[in-house]
């Protein structure tokens, strides 16, 4: 360890220009904007894997063990985040505006680092207007793509 020196320094890079809210920074890339939780603790309101706070436990439990039947899937594989972000948002918008409870997100589970879709789907599905229809989401069971596929349970649509 004598013998150990620190790279040179190189000059970064600098960001683009973003816009800062409490808790979230939006990037905007092209006619897109995306949202991204700033490194803070997650709010009370955002929802994670498991973790239901508007159902019942019997539906959470069913939720979990894929007991619920899927009505609608969207496959992700191959895109760009912009565009399953503008994707995800769509399809989550017309399952709910179809009456559909749940649906199947396929992420991937991505290489040996994890993927990128894979870590950004459950901060997109906590996003405006997302996190309006969204009630709940956990990992898929196995048969259905494990670790590399979310269940989403949607919001029930209000007749008027």
């Amino acid at each position: 360890m004598r013998d150990v020196r620190p790279l040179a320094s190189r000059k970064r890079a600098t960001a683009p220009a973003s816009t800062v809210l409490p808790g979230k920074q939006i990037k905007s890339v092209g006619a897109l904007t995306l949202a991204r939780h700033a490194p803070s603790a997650p709010t009370a309101a955002d929802i994670g894997h498991g973790r239901a706070t508007g159902i019942d436990r019997r539906s959470a439990e069913r939720l979990s063990r894929g007991r619920l039947p899927i009505e609608a899937r969207l496959d992700l594989h191959g895109m760009t985040q912009a565009t399953a972000f503008e994707g995800l948002t769509k399809f989550i918008a017309w399952a709910e505006s179809s009456g559909k409870r749940c649906v199947l997100v396929v992420t991937g589970k991505g290489l040996a680092s994890g993927g990128v879709l894979r870590d950004q789907v459950p901060r997109w599905l906590n996003l405006p207007p997302n996190r309006a229809r969204v009630l709940a989401f956990d990992y898929a069971r196995q048969q259905h793509g494990g670790s590399g596929a979310l269940y989403v349970l949607l919001k029930r649509r209000r007749t008027r």
